[in-house]
C-alpha cells in the first residue's frame, strides 16, 4: 500500500483530470445509483481519490444525509476537499477506522490493490446495515476487438502503479485475480447480487444487498 500511496501522490492531478471526463462521470454516477440511496442516508466511499464520486453521492443522500470519503493518499484527499460536502478521512481502506452501520458503501478501482481483497470486502460488508448495499467498480479486460489498445493500457497502468517488475501481463493477471476475489466475496455476502459491464465490456460494475454482519 505504501507503493500505491507514492504512485497516486505523484499523479493525483492527472488522475483527477481523467476521473472527471464526461464518459467517466457517467460510469461513476451509475456506480452510485447501484446503492439505491435515499435522502438522509449515510454513504461511505472507500478509496475516494480526488472525490469524483462524492458529488454523485451527495445528490443521492441530499443535504440531510452524510457522505464519508476515505483514502490512503493525502494528495488525493487534498483534491477531494470541497467536493460533495463530505467528511474526509486519511486511512487505509483495507482497515477503515469507521463504525457502522451505514446505508451504502462504494469502492471504485481500489479492491485490486489489496493483498487480501476478500477480507477487505468482508470488513466493508460488516459496516453496512442489513439491507444496505455495497457497489464495486473495476476495470476489466474486454474480449472485443476494438478494446485491445485499452487492454494494453490497463496492463501498463497496473504495472506502473506496482513495484512488481514481472511482465505487465503477469502483473495484470494478478490484479484481475484480486478483483475477482473481491467480487466473489461480495456475491457470497450479499443477496440481489447484480453485475454488468459498461464501456464496451471494459468496466465491471457489481453490487449486492448485505444480508448479515459477521461482527460479534
Amino acid at each position: 500500500m505504501t507503493d500505491a500511496r507514492q504512485f497516486y501522490g505523484r499523479w493525483a492531478r492527472l488522475y483527477d483530470a481523467l476521473a472527471r471526463l464526461p464518459g467517466v462521470r457517467s460510469w461513476r454516477a451509475a456506480a452510485v445509483d447501484e446503492l439505491g440511496l435515499s435522502p438522509g442516508d449515510v454513504v461511505v466511499e472507500m478509496g475516494c481519490g480526488t472525490g469524483a464520486n462524492l458529488p454523485h453521492a451527495r445528490r443521492a443522500v441530499g443535504p440531510e444525509g452524510r457522505v464519508v470519503g476515505l483514502d490512503v493518499t493525502r494528495a488525493m484527499l487534498d483534491g477531494a476537499r470541497g467536493r460533495g460536502d463530505a467528511d474526509l478521512i486519511l486511512a487505509d481502506a483495507a482497515r477503515p477506522p469507521l463504525a457502522g452501520p451505514v446505508d451504502g458503501l462504494l469502492a471504485t478501482f481500489v479492491a485490486g490493490m489489496f493483498a487480501d481483497p476478500a477480507a477487505a470486502v468482508d470488513g466493508w460488508c460488516d459496516l453496512v446495515r442489513p439491507g444496505g448495499r455495497v457497489a464495486l467498480l473495476h476495470f476489466a479486460p474486454s474480449d472485443r476487438t476494438w478494446a485491445r489498445p485499452l487492454n494494453a493500457a490497463y496492463r501498463g497502468f497496473v504495472w506502473l502503479s506496482s513495484t512488481d517488475r514481472r511482465r505487465p501481463s503477469e502483473v495484470a493477471t494478478g490484479h484481475r485475480r484480486r478483483v475477482d476475489a473481491a467480487h466473489d466475496r461480495l456475491r457470497e455476502r450479499a443477496d440481489d447480487y447484480r453485475e454488468r459491464r459498461l464501456a464496451g465490456g471494459y468496466l465491471r460494475l457489481a453490487s449486492g444487498r448485505v444480508t448479515y454482519s459477521s461482527v460479534r
